[in-house]
């Protein structure tokens, strides 16, 4: 049933430019079990285009199941639609989306024991019936529509999720479930598992990161002790192993300034295994329910650490480090994450990575993947620059030794003048929190020795849903005032949000995105120079570019939009940033502070005649 609907759909939209090429690109990399690499930008249409041909490549039987992976919550609605508007034409394509147990668990405290959880009790009684029933009636298995029949029949939710990903078509789900050797669904991707699978892997700019937390692991001194001091009246062979391992962290901890890279940790890995048995003998016979959890967190930490290091090669740097807190770490750190996803790439046919940010190309190519003869294509803009203003404020820099007080009102000038320019929706992304609270603080003092009215909101840390949701309302409703969002490039606001037409004009982006200077860059710089690759590019520009355009990628999302972006920072003029500027930015003019206002004036009169 399911490849016969498959034959009579055909691409739901009249195709805009590129859009072909990229639908027949994905079509002929699964044909062919290849990998493809897709850097198009927003408005191109890169779910409905790379999820078409894989639903035609699933009814030819050139593949049994797709992956969407994507690596925030909001893009997973985007690819439902894509599905949905499918199923318009009669698709019958199971489709299943989910959800983090946290989220997903019915139970205030997620507890998997029968004591515990009334949905964990019974539970394997009652799953085949609430399985077969919603496979029965469902072809889209929503968060709500499993929650609705987890409750029905009182069974676990995820457990329930897990079982029926095993019997649709398409499963829409995190980076970790495919990926990640702690969360990876073992039905599909365990040791010897492996399966006809087509993985089409959304803002695939984020896994370079994402893939390098998964692959590394941690432990600190200090919770040896911690674990020591809880165990060592009542198990005193446990608290001298974990004293064996505390004495060799304190010998690592005396040669270590700030951090040290270090050559062979092996007479470590072999106490910790001792500590590893220790551990799991302990937790048998542990009756104290807070004790048991401190100590079960520690084994997990073990264990993951102890399977990280079963794995080191030329991919990896060990070091020591002391952290902001004043705790001492030895960290596995994965500064190349491409040969562990490529492990897990290999248990299925085919993969697509796609991104409006992909650049350099060679970059994502060679730390997502270790194949050489993967494809690669770079689909054009199907919006017209006319309808967006691009300039590079050259009069302004964040570099460090030009930060004063003076920078921030320059700053706080500009954005005044943007939006005096013409009244609207505006957001201003910022390198740090600290960056913007000094320009905010200016510019709320420029605002108060002016006539001019506008409405603020500022991005705060650790926000919660409901706060995030309160900052993006503020950008739905009409208004007769400017509002101008103030947030940290990189953050939460900077990239996946959808804010079409009038919701949001323009964007001023303060600085070039580059990450702090810290330890881990250091290293990463330090590990890509010796491999003759330009280390600093690795580490700094090209995790900055990224955070750059997508930031920038928030104002034209649609044909009918209209807004102005501008880049503020003297360095994007440099040969070296310009270099990885997609293709559309060709256009990208030269401004300072006296002109922009009219410059912008200019562009918005120019709109009105159009």
């Amino acid at each position: 049933a399911r490849n016969a609907s498959v034959k009579g759909i055909e691409f739901p939209f009249p195709y805009r430019k590129g859009q072909r090429d990229l639908a027949v690109s994905v079509y002929r990399t699964i044909l062919r079990k290849k990998k493809l690499f897709i850097q198009a930008p927003t408005g191109v249409g890169k779910t409905i285009s790379t999820v078409f041909p894989a639903v035609k490549a699933v009814g030819e039987e050139l593949g049994e199941k797709i992956f969407y992976l994507t690596a925030k919550t909001i893009t997973r609605t985007v690819a439902e639609q894509a599905f949905e508007t499918l199923r318009e034409q009669n698709l019958k394509f199971k489709v299943i989306t989910l959800t983090a147990k946290e989220k997903i668990c019915f139970c205030e405290e997620t507890s998997c024991n029968p004591d515990d959880c009334p949905y964990a009790k019974g539970h394997f009684d009652r799953v085949n019936d609430a399985v077969y029933e919603l496979l029965m009636q469902e072809d889209v298995m929503s968060r709500e529509v499993l929650e609705a029949q987890a409750r029905k029949h009182k069974v676990c939710p995820f457990e329930m999720a897990l079982d029926v990903s095993q019997w649709v078509d398409a499963v829409i789900c995190d980076y970790n479930y495919v990926f990640d050797p702690n969360a990876h669904l073992k039905r599909f991707f365990g040791d010897g598992v492996k399966g006809e699978y087509l993985f089409l892997i959304d803002e695939a700019h984020n896994l370079v990161e994402r893939g390098r937390q998964m692959y590394s692991a941690e432990l600190c001194k200090e919770d040896f002790l911690a674990v020591k001091k809880l165990v060592k009246g009542e198990a005193p062979r446990f608290a001298k192993r974990l004293e064996a391992c505390n004495k060799i962290l304190l010998a690592m901890k005396k040669e270590c300034e700030n951090y040290k890279v270090l050559d062979n940790i092996s007479h470590f890995g072999i106490q910790l295994m001792n500590v590893l048995s220790e551990t799991d003998r302990y937790l048998e016979e542990c009756v104290d329910k807070e004790v048991r959890e401190t100590v079960l967190d520690f084994y997990f930490q073990v264990r993951s650490f102890l399977n990280i290091y079963d794995g080191l090669d030329e991919n990896y740097v060990v070091y020591t480090e002391y952290q902001e807190n004043g705790r001492f770490v030895l960290k596995l750190f994965c500064v190349n994450p491409a040969a562990n996803l490529q492990k897990c790439l290999d248990k299925g046919n085919s993969a697509v990575f796609f991104s409006a940010t992909l650049l350099p190309i060679q970059y994502y190519k060679r730390l997502l993947s270790t194949e050489k003869d993967n494809y690669a294509v770079y689909i054009d803009s199907s919006f017209d620059t006319k309808k967006r203003l691009l300039m590079n404020g050259v009069d302004v820099s964040t570099r460090y030794a030009m930060r004063s007080r003076e920078m921030y009102q320059r700053y706080a000038t500009y954005i005044f003048r943007v939006v005096k320019a013409k009244m609207g929706n505006y957001l201003i992304f910022f390198p740090s929190y600290r960056f913007m609270e000094d320009v905010y603080q200016e510019f709320t003092q420029l605002l108060a020795s002016d006539e001019e009215e506008m409405e603020l909101v500022i991005q705060q840390k650790h926000m919660d849903e409901e706060e995030r949701e309160n900052f993006l309302r503020a950008f739905e409703m009409g208004r007769e005032k400017s509002l101008i969002g103030f947030g940290v490039l990189g953050g939460i606001f900077s990239e996946g949000i959808d804010l079409t037409n009038e919701k949001l004009i323009g964007t001023l982006i303060i600085g070039t995105g580059l990450p702090q200077v810290c330890n881990e860059r250091e290293i990463l710089k330090s590990y890509f120079d010796q491999k003759g690759l330009y280390g600093f590019d690795y580490a700094y520009r090209y995790p900055g570019m990224n955070k750059v355009l997508q930031a920038a990628g928030r104002v034209i999302r649609t044909e009918d939009d209209r807004g102005v972006i501008l880049l503020l920072d003297e360095r994007f003029q440099r040969e070296k940033g310009k270099e990885i500027f997609p293709k559309e930015w060709a256009d990208c003019e030269r401004c300072r502070l006296d002109i922009v206002e009219e410059k912008i004036r200019l562009f918005w009169e120019k709109q009105t005649d159009n």
